[in-house]
């Protein structure tokens, strides 16, 4: 198993809270990593049809089979059990008794917060991050990174790509979609997925989608919750800083969990289908901004991410917080350094009156540590995040 930098934050959980919860999309990981976590306690997949019939019809029962606490595994197919599992952990008091992992947050977060609130630390663990992925040792090109993506099967496993992605869009179709929404047209819906797909790192235009799926705006903001709700996209919040008097515009951008997913959408079967692709830097950009989320979440952080874009179509690609202050960054996915990179930075920082050096981050090799930007390179990623802090 390769090291996922989430398992400390989930010991230090274990050790604080009587019930420490995994969620996250499908296949990012969380059973194998709560099993490598947890030796101590017994695993229960509640997937398992028997499983699943013994602790919906008898709880109780099913409970004291795990005197010392269990981990039980995709834990929203039997949501009432929470109730149960709140009585336990409330009788014994004791830390990290029970360990649930769930990939739904529809169900979860109704069963938390009707039993488990303030008894639970809420962990979220995504498909591996940049830093996890080079313990692989491998030498990948930025176009293999976008094209394979991170879930740990299309690793593990040596699935290709568009093999993996394909079944794993089907499965999410067929099975986790009936147990989230009632979505009747599922043409449409597939159809609805591919869109949101080409317009990763855009705004989101609730109309524009409409107008191309052929169904109700009410019913494209209900698609994206679910969407959210199952770990298939996520979208950025436009900052709004205090002093500024410019209109800014509202609505968010939309990225996708995983780049590879959002990649083979797009019809992207091969690694030289990027080479002249005209969402390449799209892509790339995905993939950098779920990997700062990825760096955040895998520490116990929020989500503190936003972009920054005026009705003068001046934009930032990253806003990240420090400390309650704006870290603009902005991301290129060329290789040579070019002026343009850095208009957006330094309009930021003349706006808000910013003494902080804004950040660029793009493929070429030369990093440079300027005035106002810091240059580097994509893979020194994780190591600019431990220094910001």
């Amino acid at each position: 198993m390769i090291f996922r930098t989430l398992e400390n934050y989930a010991r230090q959980m274990a050790a604080t809270y009587p019930v420490v919860t995994i969620t996250g999309p499908r296949q990012s990981g969380k059973t194998t990593l709560a099993k490598a976590v947890f030796t101590e306690l017994p695993y229960v997949n509640l997937e398992h049809p028997v499983t699943r019939n013994f602790a919906k019809n008898d709880p109780v029962a099913f409970l004291e089979q795990y005197q010392d606490g269990a981990v039980l595994d995709e834990i929203q197919r039997v949501p009432e059990l929470m109730s149960y599992i709140q009585v336990r952990v409330d009788e014994n008091n004791r830390c990290g008794e029970f360990i649930l992992t769930g990939s739904h947050q529809f169900e979860l977060r109704e069963g938390i917060n009707q039993s488990l609130a303030g008894r639970t630390a809420i962990l979220k663990l995504l498909p591996f991050s940049l830093m996890e992925l080079s313990a692989y040792g491998e030498s990948m090109s930025i176009d293999e990174l976008i094209w394979k993506g991170f879930y740990p099967r299309i690793y593990d496993k040596g699935i290709p790509p568009h093999q993996a992605y394909s079944d794993y869009f089907e499965t999410y179709i067929e099975r986790d979609l009936r147990n989230i929404e009632n979505i009747r047209n599922l043409d449409a819906f597939r159809l609805f997925v591919k869109l949101c797909a080409g317009r990763v790192g855009q705004l989101l235009n609730l109309s524009n989608l409409s107008n191309e799926t052929g169904v109700s705006q009410p019913t494209i903001r209900e698609w994206l919750s679910v969407l959210q709700a199952s770990y298939i996209i996520f979208t950025l919040s436009p900052y709004h800083p205090r002093n500024l008097n410019k209109r800014i515009i509202k609505s968010p951008k939309l990225y996708f969990y995983d780049v590879g997913l959002a990649s083979w959408l797009c019809g992207i079967e091969e690694v030289r289908h990027l080479r002249n692709h005209p969402l390449r830097g799209n892509l790339y950009e995905n993939m950098i901004v779920a990997d700062v989320l990825k760096w955040r979440w895998n520490r116990g952080k929020s989500n503190n991410l936003s972009f920054y874009r005026d009705s003068n179509a001046n934009e930032v690609d990253l806003i990240y917080e420090v400390g309650g202050k704006p870290l603009s960054i902005e991301i290129k996915s060329g290789k040579t350094i070019s002026e343009d990179y850095l208009k957006g930075l330094r309009r930021f920082a003349k706006e808000i009156k910013s003494e902080t050096a804004g950040i660029l981050i793009y493929a070429g090799d030369i990093e440079q540590n300027r005035s106002d930007v810091k240059i580097v390179n994509y893979r020194r990623l994780p190591e600019l995040l431990e220094d910001i802090g």
